[in-house]
């Protein structure tokens, strides 16, 4: 060795020392260049972050589907599936609809209803027993009708809505005023074969929802809990999801087929300038207890009556609804108080964080710390921003050394500087105020595009404006059929009731017609419509 080590200082005029590199050598080689060399370094990092394509690549302005479809998939919220119209519900996403189900779980309980879970098969006499009401859903219905190689002797449906599963049992369970009122719920799946463009979260094949059902020896009781649950539904968009909604009747074209009345709540998308149904809440009156013999005993006349019944439901359509309303050009924002992650801890230059994340977590904040040592700080900003993590908090030598941290709202992007001993009620302050200021934001938009109209002329113009309108309608459906065909972007995007509100905008004007020109019918109300999706 040292015989080797004396020939290479004799050759090279250099000791051997294999840790460092000829400087000179390298210099030389690097402006002659090398031709065993392929690419230089530069350009294969530059295309691999082009490869790794982090950020969204269009503008929610401009090309929203696909800025839509970007925000939901490079979030981590979904994953596609080998079966159009379904899809992977990841783990960021399914903790939002956790946070729905346990908040709306615990409420629903305080009403009297109870969880149970009935089968995902319907036998086709039980589903097409009531025909009015299967004529909406039969176009989307999936049938089974095979087991292995052998066909089976009568289709099986997979349940579009579960009445027609359910009310056969309540028949069973209800005989006498004792057993009422009967309140039920489940959470499960259900799928409606969609022939429309899917969209996830918004127009899939299978979706997530609950479904409430339950009966009533009284006609009040039973419209009085159709109110008490449209407005739970409205405090879980308001409350949980930072997103306003108008709460109101659907016009007897739009009401749920079997339902004596529906009510509703619905969002404005302000990108597309289109109204969403959020979730509805259904009177049934006695229209399926008399198709499926649900009496009881009345304690008076002793005479069999049929019960008054309601159905009400909520689907993971809530996190697509939130999801188009607050997100932004760098990704998703998540209202906090349904974010998986409230808070993530990036530090900048050292890894003693845990007490830091610990402190959090010990006071009810969701809390986690990015201590990767394969990412630049740079990286890690982009890519909670992307995922939409309300609060990021910063934190270097010199601002342990100063004692206080950097914290940077998702929504607004304002940063402030906080004592460590501060940190958990200052975090929690700008949770709120986010919380806050995402659902003042929105609503600001959703008034600015809700305008009264009382002319055929302003009606067609607003709506071609992404406006959604209230306009004095006769309720007519004929009529209704005519509004939505004569409009701009009919007959595909044509504008159609989305409800009645319950908060009319002012009284009618004596003699005041339709809104339809060519319909001479006095108008019985203002009633909001809009293209929907």
């Amino acid at each position: 060795m040292k015989a080797l080590k004396a020939n290479y200082k004799a050759i090279s005029g250099h000791e051997w020392n294999p840790g460092l590199r000829d400087t000179r050598a390298h210099k030389e080689k690097k402006e002659k260049g090398d031709p065993n060399r392929p690419v230089a370094e530069p350009q294969e990092k530059s295309d691999l972050k082009k490869q790794t394509r982090l950020g969204l690549e269009v503008r929610k302005e401009e090309t929203f589907p696909e800025w839509y479809s970007q925000v939901i998939t490079k979030s981590e919220m979904v994953a596609y599936y080998d079966i159009s119209g379904c899809y992977v519900i990841r783990p960021w996403a399914y903790f939002i609809w956790e946070q729905i189900q346990k908040w709306f779980d615990d409420e629903i309980k305080q009403l009297g209803v109870s969880n149970c879970y009935f089968p995902i098969f319907v036998s086709q006499s039980a589903l097409e027993r009531e025909k009015t009401h299967v004529a909406d859903f039969s176009p989307e219905v999936a049938w089974v009708t095979k087991s292995g190689n052998s066909d089976l002797a009568e289709p099986v449906a997979i349940r579009p809505t579960s009445e027609t599963v359910i009310y056969p049992s309540f028949a069973k369970w209800i005989q006498s005023h004792r057993d009422l009122p009967l309140k039920i719920n489940q959470w499960c799946n259900v799928v409606r074969w969609e022939f429309k463009h899917p969209t996830p979260f918004l127009r899939t094949r299978e979706f997530l929802w609950q479904e409430g059902h339950t009966a009533y020896a009284s006609k009040e009781d039973a419209v009085k809990e159709v109110y008490d649950i449209l407005n739970l539904y409205s405090r879980v968009y308001e409350e949980l999801l930072a997103v306003p909604v108008i709460k109101g009747r659907k016009t007897e074209k739009e009401k749920f087929a079997g339902a004596d009345f529906t009510t509703t709540i619905e969002g404005y998308i302000p990108s597309t300038g289109r109204g969403i149904q959020a979730a509805t809440s259904h009177h049934l009156g006695q229209n399926f207890a008399k198709m499926f013999e649900i009496v009881y005993k009345h304690p008076v006349t002793q005479k069999k009556e049929p019960v008054y019944q309601n159905s009400w439901g909520l689907t993971t359509r809530t996190i697509s609804v939130f999801t188009m309303i607050h997100g932004d050009n760098r990704g998703l924002v998540l209202p906090p108080r349904v974010a998986k992650v409230q808070v993530v801890i990036i530090p900048c230059g050292i890894t003693t964080c845990n007490e830091l994340e610990e402190t959090l977590c010990n006071n009810s904040v969701r809390c986690t710390c990015d201590l990767r040592d394969n990412y630049s700080p740079g990286w890690k900003f982009s890519h909670w921003e992307l995922k939409g993590v309300p609060v990021r908090l910063e934190v270097g030598p010199r601002d342990l050394a100063e004692g206080q941290v950097v914290l940077v709202r998702r929504d607004d992007s304002s940063k402030i500087v906080s004592p460590v001993g501060c940190v958990v009620d200052e975090v929690k302050r700008l949770l709120d105020l986010m919380q806050q200021s995402l659902f003042n934001r929105a609503k600001e938009e959703m008034d600015k595009f809700t305008v009264v109209v009382r002319n055929w002329k302003d009606f067609c113009a607003r709506v071609d404006d992404k406006y959604i309108v209230m306009a004095p309608f006769c309720t007519n459906e004929d009529c209704e059929d005519q509004i939505k065909k004569d409009n701009p972007g009919a007959p595909s995007m044509g504008a159609k009731s989305l409800c009645i509100p319950f908060e009319q905008p002012e009284q009618l004007s004596t003699g005041q017609k339709c809104i339809h020109p060519m319909c001479n019918r006095p108008a019985e109300c203002y009633t909001l419509f809009g293209r929907s999706y």
